[in-house]
């Protein structure tokens, strides 16, 4: 039965056009073509990245945050309470009102006591701020190194031909630069899917799993029909900004308030010419609206063509946070902040950072009531 699906699945009408196939497709008269096995080699190499990762964030960026001046919250952990912690696992991170009611008759505890419970409690499943820092590094570093591995890929293409031969592939013969290129960063993708579970989520997690399944997606389906050249530009049109994305987040955790914002608006910048003027008016001109100028269509291009419009309608919804943020900036020179973060962290934090002065200062002061110092007024009075 495998062999029927795969039979049914790899047929010629449905990925190549009229004419061809994958005979077009063996190596002949020293002409090297891209091959479906070869995608298992992704699969190592996504678990050396793993591995690899694991090292940098210890060896380098660790040391890295420290020298950069990246502080730590401390956060107060919430005492052990059976009732509590059942509720906070099972039921609700953030109890209503009546629940919190309920809670207090439970547990014997006012009302302020559930509330900082649970602050503290979800408090402490947040990310730290070294593991955001570290992330950051992990990626601003490989973006960097593969835009840099991309441009070396694409230096055998002349400017002037690279419109009409990047949906030709075909026919375009495969080269070590780009098998490695193609499988590094198949490799890497491979490895973000991996460890989604264990890295910081953010606002968009779901866009992410989108767009790491729909990049993985097109490069192992650009790799199967030989479609290398437009592959190699997607990736390096990608890679082009993210490494500055990275850089910004670097920073801001650091606390350098103005090398992330001017940082972060270069790009911004970047981002916007490459994901909403050259990708969707250069690329997706090259694999939609020209090939059928050649073949008529069939499903392949339909498939390609598909998931290269979902990652710019996913393109469209990351422009639009990344204005409004480039125009608060701009307009009133606020600091510039990740709109997919979650906004109840800093909110929290900054909660218990208060209620640690207010103990400090109840200690000098005596007791407080409502956040104000309680006088002793019961003077002794004399008969």
């Amino acid at each position: 039965m495998l062999a029927e699906l795969s039979e049914w699945f790899w047929q010629e009408r449905l990925w190549f056009p009229k004419g061809l196939g994958w005979a077009d497709l063996v190596d002949r008269d020293g002409r090297v073509y891209a091959k479906a096995n070869d995608l298992w080699v992704a699969l190592p190499i996504a678990l050396v990245f793993l591995i690899v990762r694991q090292i940098f964030e210890r060896t380098v960026a660790t040391p890295l945050a420290s020298l950069l001046g990246v502080k730590e919250t401390v956060r107060l952990k919430a005492p052990h309470n059976p009732t509590l912690e059942c509720y906070y696992c099972n039921i609700s991170k953030t109890p209503s009102q009546s629940s919190i009611a309920s809670l207090c008759k439970q547990t014997g505890s006012s009302e302020r006591q559930i509330q900082r419970w649970f602050r503290r409690r979800r408090n402490q499943d947040r990310p730290s701020l070294l593991k955001k820092f570290r992330e950051a590094s992990w990626r601003f570093t490989f973006y960097l190194l593969a835009f840099i591995a991309g441009l070396a890929s694409l230096i055998d293409v002349s400017t002037s031909a690279i419109l009409p031969l990047y949906f030709d592939g075909f026919f375009c013969t495969l080269l070590p630069s780009q098998y490695w290129y193609y499988m590094i960063e198949l490799g890497f993708y491979g490895s973000l899917l991996f460890s989604v579970a264990s890295d910081v989520k953010r606002k968009d997690f779901k866009e992410q799993i989108v767009h790491h399944v729909a990049t993985i997606l097109l490069i192992s389906f650009s790799w199967c029909v030989n479609y290398i050249r437009a592959g190699t530009l997607i990736m390096l049109v990608h890679d082009s900004s993210d490494y500055f994305l990275e850089s910004a987040k670097m920073f801001n955790y650091a606390g350098w308030r103005n090398a992330c914002n001017y940082i972060f608006i270069i790009f911004a910048a970047v981002f916007i010419v490459t994901r909403l003027i050259i990708f969707p008016f250069w690329i997706i001109y090259c694999t939609w609206v020209y090939p059928v100028t050649i073949y008529k269509p069939f499903f392949g291009y339909y498939f390609f063509n598909g998931l290269l419009m979902t990652l710019q309608c996913l393109h469209i919804f990351w422009a639009i946070l990344i204005i409004r943020i480039a125009i608060r900036f701009l307009t009133s020179n606020e600091k510039v902040d990740d709109e997919r973060s979650d906004k109840d962290e800093t909110d929290e934090s900054e909660e218990e950072e208060e209620e640690a002065k207010d103990k400090k200062h109840s200690r000098k002061n005596g007791p407080m009531q409502n956040g104000h110092t309680v006088h002793n007024n019961n003077h002794r009075k004399t008969e």
